[in-house]
């Protein structure tokens, strides 16, 4: 009996260790389906130049730009002192400048220019992240991919 116990430990673990390293499938919203805006196209060029084709517009990587651009990044103005919370600085977030080695900060924010796509924020985490913009009253917040989402 103990000799069955031996073998059968080593199995459990196995099959637990497959089961916890499984990806969970994203739900992604219907309106990841619809093609792109011109905005949604500029931002990605910006950031990804001559390997956009190949990166993004290609790629299964689109849907998730998609529902990215679409449906997690939430900013918004909070001019409460007291409701605003301690968060990263988005000037403490480094370039996405893998792509484009020319690519610049925003000298003045612009909540209709934005592109969240500069940054290497915390976009394919598993929680949701929040980043104030300096020197200003707005928060960028950024909700996980595998949150539900009505469809």
């Amino acid at each position: 009996m103990k000799l069955k116990r031996i073998f059968l430990l080593p199995i459990l673990f196995v099959c637990f260790a497959a089961f916890g390293q499984q990806k969970t499938a994203i739900d992604y919203p219907s309106n990841v389906d619809a093609p792109l805006s011109k905005n949604e196209k500029a931002m990605i060029k910006e950031v990804y130049q001559s390997k956009a084709n190949q990166e993004v517009f290609n790629n299964d990587f689109l849907k998730d730009i998609k529902h990215l651009l679409r449906n997690r990044i939430l900013i918004y103005e909070e001019n409460n002192p007291k409701a605003q919370k301690k968060t990263t600085l988005l000037s403490e977030v480094p370039l996405f400048d893998d792509y484009n080695k020319d690519l610049k900060r925003d000298k003045k924010f612009d909540v209709s220019n934005f592109n969240p796509l500069k940054y290497k924020l915390d976009f394919f985490a598993n929680g949701t992240y929040l980043y104030r913009v300096d020197n200003t009253n707005y928060f960028i917040q950024i909700t996980s991919q595998h949150r539900t989402f009505k469809k």
